[in-house]
């Protein structure tokens, strides 16, 4: 199937037309003056957790909701995403790897939007704060021999795993997973600075949103931030939603990373879209869902996921750090796509897998036109 697509570039601002044939991309010219829509390659999110109502981490997860989820994901822009299992326990966590796996197999379409799965624990911190809403029952030290399970039942699908690399046996468990190919996060962390360089020299590639999943209170330095900033073998995650980072310290965090290892992620929960008002979940148990967005565990002021999705966050970023709409677009895109099989750039060769959005300074998302996924327009 053949398409002609026209746009702007989000880095450049100058007009393009990209044609496309058998779901790649053929050719890339310059395009003809007054084109007012921006055309970039499709949105990647490597974290989440549910949206609308579909909740990945819920007992009652069954295909369907895995495979309404990615329609969804696909009307808001993304075209590559990681569905995120959280702390839970190891049966969970097989019924529910089990369950998405099965879903994969139902639709080709969606195997190929879903590269594998991220788990977000079960090896986190314990204590309040850097656990967030992740229950604390379930929180374990990493053991090889689960991970293994994890892989027999699921076809080898967990590309990616969060955890604090303050377990004693953290290098080794980090180590074996990288040599199987898997992306180890430091995320939900109480290490110290010096067990988050020991977890990057053993393959440890990313920080799960920095700055968030953290003790409330920390020395000034050093400590697991300062590291996790200066350590250049890590690539960070953040949440862009004006609740989990201010302005400034989104910023001043992008500045230090530098728009080469900055990745912005979702972290969506399936209260995402949802009315303002308290809720029960699986994640976190009763929560309250404000009218601005902001999720948090009812009683405190831990946040409980996030609401926005990743083209807010791109709008955010666009409109409150300094950084420039196609910078913003290229932390969407080319740098997570770097840990899902090398997606998320427009250039010859490369999926078809794109999105027509307008946008102009003060707003507050991108406002979607088209989205294609292997050259197909979605509808």
């Amino acid at each position: 199937m053949h398409q002609t697509l026209t746009g702007r570039d989000p880095h450049t601002g100058e007009p393009l037309t990209v044609r496309c044939a058998d779901g790649r991309i053929t050719t890339i010219e310059k395009g003809a003056p007054g084109e007012d829509l921006w055309l970039s390659a499709g949105l990647i999110d490597l974290q989440v957790n549910g949206y609308y109502g579909d909740d990945l981490n819920a007992d009652e997860l069954t295909v369907e909701t895995v495979l309404r989820l990615a329609r969804r994901m696909l009307a808001n822009g993304v075209t590559t995403f990681l569905p995120t299992l959280i702390t839970a326990s190891e049966e969970k966590i097989v019924h529910h790897l089990r369950i998405i796996a099965a879903a994969r197999q139902a639709e080709p379409l969606f195997a190929r939007m879903i590269p594998y799965v991220h788990l977000e624990g079960p090896h986190i911190a314990t204590e309040d704060g850097p656990r967030g809403a992740h229950p604390r029952e379930h929180v374990r030290p990493p053991v090889i021999a689960e991970f293994l399970r994890w892989q027999a039942v699921s076809g080898n699908l967990v590309g990616m795993v969060t955890l604090s690399p303050h377990y004693a046996n953290s290098s080794e468990y980090i180590s074996a997973l990288s040599a199987h190919g898997v992306h180890i996060a430091i995320g939900h962390s109480s290490a110290s600075v010096d067990q988050i360089h020991l977890a990057a020299a053993c393959g440890a590639r990313l920080s799960t949103h920095l700055g968030n999943g953290v003790a409330s209170v920390l020395p000034r330095h050093p400590n697991l931030l300062w590291a996790q900033l200066a350590e250049d073998r890590l690539t960070a995650t953040f949440i862009a939603d004006g609740h989990h980072l201010s302005a400034d310290t989104l910023t001043a965090m992008l500045r230090a990373k530098t728009v080469a290892r900055a990745i912005l992620v979702s972290d969506l929960v399936a209260l995402a879209g949802l009315p303002p008002g308290q809720y029960v979940t699986p994640v976190g148990g009763r929560v309250d869902l404000n009218a601005d967005g902001r999720l948090n565990l009812a009683g405190t002021s831990y946040l409980a996921g996030a609401t926005a999705n990743l083209k807010d966050a791109i709008a955010y970023v666009a409109a409150n750090t300094g950084f420039s709409l196609g910078e913003a677009i290229e932390m969407a895109t080319a740098n997570p796509g770097l840990f899902a099989g090398t997606r998320g750039v427009l250039r010859v060769g490369a999926a078809a897998d794109l999105v027509r959005f307008r946008w102009e300074q003060g707003f507050s998302t991108l406002v979607l036109e088209d989205v294609f996924v292997e050259g197909q327009a979605w509808q």
